[in-house]
């Protein structure tokens, strides 16, 4: 038992039993809180990162709210209910300043770091697939822009030169010169965004491969977690982030193009109903940019004093950085095979 948090945990609950740390996340502090009843998950949201923790559960209320008017049979995947205090708040604030929330728990399911088989790459693309196609009706104009900036690649490169300091060793050097010889694909989906060929919609924001759940028996994706970052976007940011996570194999780092060609194929299935000719043209952009982009980010908090992602040991995110390079490299070896998956299956 984690006495400290005890009190804030009797505000969702009146009993509760046992609370230990759950997950591995790198932004908010995530807990399982055991009761007579059922356990629910609690939360400490990172107001660094989250300024508007209010707007995280408008948010999530608009996106339930949404769910719940779909009918039981087209809906195939579960997404945490809000759980309220005894006062009828979403939210609440402890004595430090710190917000808490608690989520229902989705009972007997797991979470996986890597894909085992290729089934769990095809679970992996229909389960983000079926959620895009779920929530293409809803209107983005109804939800906040809880992080304003992100995945805004040109935003992060900027902030990148503003801090940049000389390399100190080669890992660094590698990364600083990686980012200086392919910097003009920062721009690959903002600028198609800009001139309205790529429209805005509701996407999750960070759909790595451990943020779906996987019943313990069936083996199949059954859930969609941590959704704070629910907001308008571009679906490619989701697709290529989806990918990034799924299709990266370390020691060499590669990019696995038969786990990408099986995701990519799910995905497709459901969510190419509401794809255009652009949303199509612009897979490979997406694909090659977010790990540009997310190298760029972890290197920078490396040089800014790691303020954002959590670390064990200093230079973990400089090693971060480079292992998203090394993945982008892989991803533009392979452009030519990319291209020709995605065609093909834009015409099947």
């Amino acid at each position: 038992m984690i006495i400290a948090l005890l009190p804030i945990a009797s505000r969702f609950a009146s009993v509760v039993t046992e609370i230990t740390p759950l997950g591995n996340g790198l932004i908010n502090d995530t807990y399982l809180v055991a009761t007579p009843s059922s356990p629910f998950v609690l939360q400490r949201i990172n107001r660094t990162i989250f300024p508007a923790p209010e707007q995280i559960m408008a948010n999530l209320t608009t996106l339930n709210r949404h769910m719940a008017q779909k009918t039981a049979a087209s809906v195939m995947l579960q997404i945490p209910e809000i759980l309220k205090t005894a006062d009828n708040n979403s939210l609440y604030q402890d004595q430090n300043g710190d917000c808490w929330r608690a989520l229902s728990f989705i009972a007997n399911t797991e979470g996986i770091e890597t894909i085992g088989t290729i089934s769990d790459a095809e679970q992996a693309g229909f389960a983000l697939g079926h959620f895009h196609r779920l929530i293409s009706d809803l209107n983005p104009a109804l939800l906040h822009d809880t992080l304003p900036g992100f995945h805004i690649t040109p935003g992060y490169l900027q902030h990148y030169h503003q801090v940049r300091q000389q390399a100190v060793n080669s890992e660094d050097r590698y990364c600083a010169e990686f980012i200086g010889r392919f910097q003009s694909i920062a721009d690959d989906l903002e600028a198609p965004k800009q001139q309205g060929l790529l429209a805005l919609r509701v996407i999750h924001g960070d759909p790595k491969l451990n943020n779906f759940l996987f019943d313990k028996h069936s083996k199949l994706i059954v859930s969609i977690i941590d959704l704070d970052t629910v907001k308008p976007g571009l679906v490619h940011y989701d697709v290529g982030d989806c990918l990034r996570s799924c299709c990266y194999s370390a020691d060499p780092v590669e990019f696995n193009p038969d786990i990408c060609a099986a995701l990519l194929k799910s995905y497709l299935a459901e969510a190419g109903a509401f794809f255009t000719e652009h949303d199509y043209h612009y897979l490979y952009p997406a694909i090659r940019l977010i790990p540009f982009e997310l190298g760029i980010r972890f290197y920078t908090d490396y040089l800014e004093g790691n303020r954002y992602f959590k670390v064990a040991e200093p230079e973990q995110n400089l090693q971060r950085a480079a292992g998203q390079f090394r993945l982008c490299e892989s991803i533009m070896a392979q452009e030519t095979a990319i291209k020709s998956l995605i065609s093909q299956l834009h015409n099947s």
